[in-house]
């Protein structure tokens, strides 16, 4: 399949409390659904996945990260996602945690959730089916997963690389 390749970061952050900051989206992909923010690389300018989740983290939520505030937890590619696209995206837990709710933009609109609540929400089906539940489980280590996603709505799932963290 020969469809456009899209590199991105995604922003894990928690409240104070411990709660999930989900962005519901008001622009493609994924619009209308919660999903963790961030965006696109710059990939002409050069630019790096910490670079890139550090200046998403500025545009979109205000705060000034460095790459010592970033933990990679995981990288995810997508083959044709939505028949639209291939992703590779990189998981960054934002080790502050913030004190209150971003608020809205262009991207959309900022919300704190229980983990427990992420199973109510419409939030992307690869998100359900995977990436949730590995970033939940490799929280503090590692993962590596590809999905291939078929045009009939399937999606063929390999789990690449993990490195759960010990305790």
């Amino acid at each position: 399949m020969n469809l456009p390749y899209k590199v991105a970061t995604l922003l894990y952050c928690f409240s104070e409390g411990g709660e999930i900051l989900l962005l519901e989206r008001a622009q493609e992909p994924n619009r209308g659904r919660w999903s963790p923010c961030g965006g696109k690389l710059r990939m002409a300018a050069g630019e790096s996945p910490y670079a890139c989740a550090c200046r998403e983290a500025r545009e979109e939520l205000g705060l000034a990260l460095t790459p010592r505030d970033l933990w990679l937890t995981g990288l995810a590619s997508e083959h044709g996602y939505e028949g639209q696209a291939h992703w590779l995206m990189f998981l960054f837990e934002v080790r502050p945690r913030l004190r209150q709710l971003p608020p809205a933009h262009r991207e959309g609109r900022f919300q704190f959730f229980t983990r427990a609540a992420l199973a109510e929400l419409p939030i992307p089906q690869t998100d359900r089916e995977r990436i949730w539940p590995w970033f939940w489980q490799h929280r503090g280590g590692f993962f590596a997963a590809h999905c291939h996603c078929h045009p009939d709505g399937r999606h063929e799932w390999t789990l690449e690389e993990s490195r759960i963290a010990h305790a």
